[in-house]
């Protein structure tokens, strides 16, 4: 059985003192969830206090990217050690990357070796933007982005990468792409890409989740398909209880 993951990518919100209250509040119904692996992944300056709060609590901690080299000249980028000293997830190739600081399949390949080599669990992002979604090129979208991303991996590598299926156009908009459209996208693009790539065995392991304006209203709808597991939670993470209840959904 594949166990669901659900993960909160807090994107560029929260001061430190508030990431803690939010922490607080959300800590006693996340920990009430144990069927859920439950990552929460709050911007860098945050990461210490919060690794420290979520110590034995059984909740993960993730960053949002980081860099694919060790060390160096690179002004304003955090490496795969520093990410390693406080997560044990980090999110890879979020379509906001993509769009707005020019990451490419490419870069995200680099970083997922970067991140598996130590020991990091990547929530690689692959989704399709809207003019793409009309013009009926998602499947080759989204399977050149999990071809191109998880190229040169060995099976067992493979087998630890987590994907978040986000359709571009529904995040932050409000719009969501239906259960039954993202299971399909899922199955026939994602799950099928993985097997020639990797065998039926980890085509079928790998945790797919959904993300897109999911909220406590529609997380059933998606956690209900057999091939979504799980979820990767834009604003509505921000919101202690909605959170929750998103969770909550991915154990029933």
């Amino acid at each position: 059985m594949r166990k669901p993951l659900v993960a909160g990518n807090w994107k560029m919100n929260k001061t430190v003192k508030e990431a803690s209250t939010l922490v607080a509040e959300i800590l006693p119904g996340l920990q009430a969830i144990s069927a859920v692996e439950r990552v929460l992944c709050p911007p860098y300056p945050s990461l210490m206090l919060i690794s420290a709060m979520l110590t034995g609590t059984g909740i993960g901690l993730g960053a949002q990217n980081m860099y694919w080299e060790e060390s160096g000249a690179y002004t304003g980028e955090v490496s795969p050690a520093m990410v390693k000293e406080f997560c044990d997830y980090v999110i890879l190739g979020h379509s906001e990357r993509r769009t707005y600081f020019g990451e490419t399949d490419e870069t995200v390949n680099r970083k997922v070796k970067a991140a598996l080599d130590k020991g990091l669990t990547p929530i690689v992002c692959v989704g399709e933007t809207l003019s793409e979604n009309k013009a009926g090129i998602t499947a080759d979208v989204v399977t050149r982005q999990v071809r191109s991303g998880l190229e040169g991996l060995n099976q067992a590598q493979a087998e630890k990468i987590v994907i978040a299926y986000e359709p571009v156009w529904a995040i932050g908009t409000g719009l969501a792409a239906t259960g039954e459209v993202a299971n399909k996208v899922v199955a026939d693009y994602i799950r099928a890409t993985l097997k020639k790539q990797f065998g039926e065995a980890v085509a079928q392991g790998v945790r797919v989740l959904y993300g897109g304006s999911v909220t406590a209203a529609n997380a059933a709808e998606f956690s209900g398909q057999p091939e979504i597991v799980g979820a990767l939670v834009g604003g509505a993470s921000l919101k202690a209880a909605e959170f929750v209840s998103i969770v909550e959904a991915a154990a029933r």
